[in-house]
């Protein structure tokens, strides 16, 4: 079969800024996004709303062969204001996706803020996130964020920068997290907030092969505040977990902070959970 080959340099899709962005997805080749974003400013606002800036964004997706996001964001604002509120920046996000080959993210993110704000609120910079995932492949996470700030408010909310989170997933292959945050602030606040920096979560999952994390996270600060709030640096936190393989975690961690805040609160810092 004639591959495709997809490459992105700026396109506009549902407050997308410089971002690769497709529905019922089916896919046979590759799919390239080498934006570049720079003192720019992507808002999206109301109930659901979508920013998406430097990132690749894929629904019920079926995908042989690559997915590759190189995009630069440089002293750039993304921000979704509204319930349910999702705010991607230099990141990718698969839902309902199955994968053979590889996906990978070596987004470059610098003095840069993304804001998601709202009940059930989500911030991703610099991530990789999947939903109701199979992957048969390799899923790699090689971002880099630098003096940049990530932010979701909001009951439920989720903050994820420089991190691999994965849900009702099943992977034969490789999931690694290479990922480089350097003076950094990771913050979600709300009621069971998380946040995640240089760490892979992963929950219902059923790995066969290998889960590594050698992210390397430095002068930065994650936090989660609010009742059963669960902040995660440099680690590896598996829940409802079938693991037949490897997982590995070499995380390096200097002079940062992990804080999480209320009642029923969990910080991890360089741990491997499995649950």
């Amino acid at each position: 079969m004639k591959k495709t080959i997809i490459t992105v340099a700026a396109l506009s899709l549902v407050a997308g800024f410089s971002t690769t962005s497709m529905a019922k997805s089916k896919i046979s080749g590759t799919v390239s996004n080498r934006a570049k974003v720079s003192k720019s400013a992507n808002v999206a606002i109301g109930r659901g709303a979508k920013a998406r800036m430097g990132s690749v964004a894929m629904k019920n997706s079926n995908v042989s062969g690559k997915v590759m996001n190189n995009a630069r964001v440089d002293k750039s604002a993304n921000v979704a204001i509204g319930r349910g509120a999702t705010a991607n920046m230099g990141s990718i996000t698969m839902r309902n996706a199955r994968v053979s080959g590889t996906v990978m993210n070596k987004s470059r993110v610098n003095k840069s803020a993304n804001v998601a704000i709202g009940r059930g609120a989500t911030a991703n910079m610099g991530s990789v996130t999947m939903r109701g995932s199979r992957v048969s492949g390799k899923v790699m996470n090689n971002a880099r964020v630098d003096k940049s700030a990530n932010v979701a408010i909001g009951r439920g909310a989720t903050a994820n920068m420089g991190s691999v989170t994965m849900r009702g997933s099943r992977v034969s292959g490789m999931v690694m997290n290479k990922s480089r945050v350097n003076k950094s602030a990771n913050v979600a606040i709300g009621r069971g907030a998380t946040a995640n920096m240089g760490s892979v979560t992963m929950r219902g999952a059923n790995v066969r092969g290998r889960v590594m994390n050698n992210s390397r996270v430095e002068k930065s600060a994650n936090v989660a505040i609010g009742r059963g709030a669960t902040a995660n640096m440099g680690s590896v936190t598996i829940k409802n977990a079938n693991v037949s393989g490897l997982v590995s975690n070499q995380a390096n961690i200097e002079k940062s902070a992990n804080v999480a805040i209320g009642r029923g609160a969990t910080a991890s810092m360089g741990s491997v959970e499995v649950e």
